[in-house]
């Protein structure tokens, strides 16, 4: 048995090959320990607000067989423990050695709205002739990602990974540890233009999956009415889709109506047309639909199976949601928000053939300098639908000059909602995570 000394001499200058080794033998992961599966692996993870270095060897007194650290404290006197440089940068290696290590065929998805809804879409689809691997939630970022990457299996066919970004460079890191072997930008929109400084910052990183995949001609999914997307196209091998009746279309499709879920028809290389009734709310998910279906196609998923797979989700994401309660007609989108996306989902909500509308929507959050005039613009959106039965939540919208009920936060409207106890109504629900709007549907 080796003393502590010596073995941790011996971790320190262990490589990512060799820590790999005990990754194939320990091939859960796991960053919280609350959550230590026996034989699991801890990676110890820092934050602003805390130390996983600290929690070591609680980690694994809890079950893991291992805790990686970047400081080891003085009580942590195990074997056990594999000291590191970075905890962080590890992690993310080890997630990219193991997706070398296993080849299977990944799709990257990116986007400023519907990246979450199409990749579903994605895995739904490709679940028809595959076993898929797809990112759970919202595990899209510079932890989750990697995270997602080491639940890979040999048994998985393909892997459908979600990257999101806050600030510029942050596609680019994502990329490099997945190394996608082709992908999707969904749309570009201005959303957490605090920290990428301009919708210009927003072009510039989404199109950092672009920058990756044009290295090696690998495939680009793309709608081909994009602008912005089309405009970032150079040495590119795409395959299109639209909803627009341009040449070289590998999808066409059409909205047949919103009633209030999406109906849709489409055609692949100018074959017969499949008419799918969907579970999801909004005309704009049919560009969502176009992609998952090219996307499909491309992997040998017969237009059979794509309708079945279109037409059989049911999204659970608080995403483009219509829930039915004994009272009330609920279309929740509460998980994020921002100008595009609030502005396509007030349209739509206008457009709705439905009666006794009301609209709950939440601040958006992370638009820097900004702020105040976007919500100004959706104040003369609702304006415009017409809708007066309107509730503002939160201080973006409180800065504006409005004629709407305003609330400062969830816990005052959920009172509001115990007191009037609303019902015959068809209520929008859409704000920012931030505003926790996804906890009314249960009190309507």
């Amino acid at each position: 048995m080796l003393n502590f000394a010596m073995y941790l001499h011996i971790l320190i200058t262990m490589d990512i090959e060799a820590l790999y080794k005990i990754f194939c033998e320990h091939p859960v992961i796991t960053t919280d320990t609350r959550d230590c599966p026996k034989g699991s692996i801890f990676f110890a993870l820092r934050g602003e607000t805390f130390n996983g270095n600290a929690f070591a060897m609680k980690a694994l007194e809890s079950g893991c067989s291992y805790a990686v650290v970047d400081e080891v404290h003085d009580a942590a006197q195990s074997e056990y423990i594999i000291k590191v440089d970075d905890v962080l940068t590890t992690l993310q290696q080890l997630a990219r050695y193991h997706r070398r290590a296993l080849g299977t065929k990944i799709v990257g998805v990116t986007g400023t709205n519907g990246k979450t809804t199409t990749k579903e879409l994605i895995a739904a689809v490709l679940g028809e002739k595959y076993n898929v691997l797809y990112t759970q939630g919202n595990f899209n970022n510079h932890i989750g990602v990697p995270k997602t990457l080491l639940r890979l299996t040999p048994e998985h066919d393909i892997a459908v990974i979600e990257m999101g970004a806050n600030h510029p460079g942050e596609i680019k890191t994502l990329v490099d540890i997945v190394e996608p072997d082709c992908g999707i930008i969904t749309n570009v929109g201005r959303a957490h233009l605090g920290g990428f400084g301009s919708f210009e910052g927003v072009i510039k990183t989404k199109g950092e999956l672009y920058d990756f995949l044009r290295k090696d001609h690998r495939t680009v999914f793309i709608d081909a009415a994009n602008p912005y997307l089309m405009g970032m196209t150079d040495g590119l091998e795409l395959v299109r889709y639209s909803t627009e009746p341009l040449d070289g279309l590998k999808v066409k499709g059409e909205v047949i109506e919103c009633a209030p879920c999406l109906t849709f028809a489409w055609s692949a290389d100018g074959g017969p047309q499949h008419r799918v009734e969907t579970h999801l709310i909004g005309d704009y998910n049919i560009h969502n639909m176009l992609a998952a279906a090219t996307i499909g196609l491309s992997f040998g998923v017969s237009e059979q199976q794509v309708s079945h797979a279109l037409a059989s989700y049911i999204p659970q994401n608080n995403r483009s949601q219509l829930t039915v309660t004994e009272r009330n007609k609920l279309v929740v989108d509460a998980y994020n928000a921002n100008p595009t996306s609030m502005s396509a989902a007030l349209n739509n909500f206008s457009a709705m053939r439905v009666d006794n509308k009301m609209m709950i929507l939440g601040s958006m959050a992370e638009l820097g300098d900004v702020s105040l005039d976007e919500h100004m613009k959706i104040i003369d959106a609702i304006k415009a639908s017409g809708i007066k039965d309107v509730w503002l939540v939160g201080e973006e919208f409180r800065k504006t000059n409005h004629p709407f009920r305003q609330f400062a936060n969830v816990d005052e409207v959920k009172q509001a909602i115990k007191a009037e106890q609303p019902s015959g109504r068809c209520i929008l629900i859409k704000g920012s995570n931030s505003q926790r709007l996804f906890q009314l549907p249960e009190l309507l």
